[in-house]
């Protein structure tokens, strides 16, 4: 499994940090990139323009690029709202997997408004697309991927039963290999 990343990818509030970390729980050869880790170093004042978004995002395809490239496995934990970011770190990465977390705009406003860790992710971000913060899924596009190896109905299964089908994906991918 060296040299893979995983790309969870999803509206905010759809399940993505909660999954890498019970991913990694089990597959602790991995490493989890964290967007929200990342542009605290990156923009530790954001605007989340397109521009910025822009930035932060091929500087997250490159640190991952380059871990890969290393042999070790990497957990992307990022909405990555746009395809051309994922489709960037598919190009450049040999061993890219995408997992699409599939969950409605309303379970994820839900979600979040629950949620006490927030995984560094900023808080009431829904409340604050409301008031204009350009946030996928409400003011922002979140573009769907077109075929990622992994799509999870994540309304209809629990966190277990995620990490369990990522992981056997995992398993098939590195006993054909």
């Amino acid at each position: 499994m060296d040299g893979l990343a995983i790309w969870i990818t999803g509206l905010p509030g759809s399940g993505k940090s909660t999954i890498a970390d019970e991913l990694r729980k089990r597959h602790p050869e991995f490493m989890i990139l964290r967007m929200d880790d990342i542009r605290k170093i990156v923009t530790p004042e954001p605007s989340y323009s397109e521009e910025e978004r822009d930035i932060v995002y091929r500087c997250l395809v490159f640190v991952a690029q380059e871990l890969t490239g290393l042999g070790h496995g990497v957990i992307i934990d990022a909405t990555g709202n746009l395809r051309k970011w994922r489709e960037l770190a598919r190009d450049l990465i040999p061993g890219y997997i995408e997992v699409y977390l599939k969950c409605s705009l309303e379970t994820c406003r839900e979600r979040e408004t629950r949620r006490h860790d927030t995984h560094g992710a900023p808080k009431d971000i829904y409340a604050k697309g409301e008031k204009g913060w350009p946030v996928p899924g409400v003011n922002a596009p979140y573009e769907e991927p077109l075929s990622p190896e992994i799509v999870i109905d994540i309304e209809a299964v629990s966190v277990e039963d995620a990490a369990d089908r990522i992981g056997s994906f995992l398993k098939d991918k590195h006993t054909a290999g």
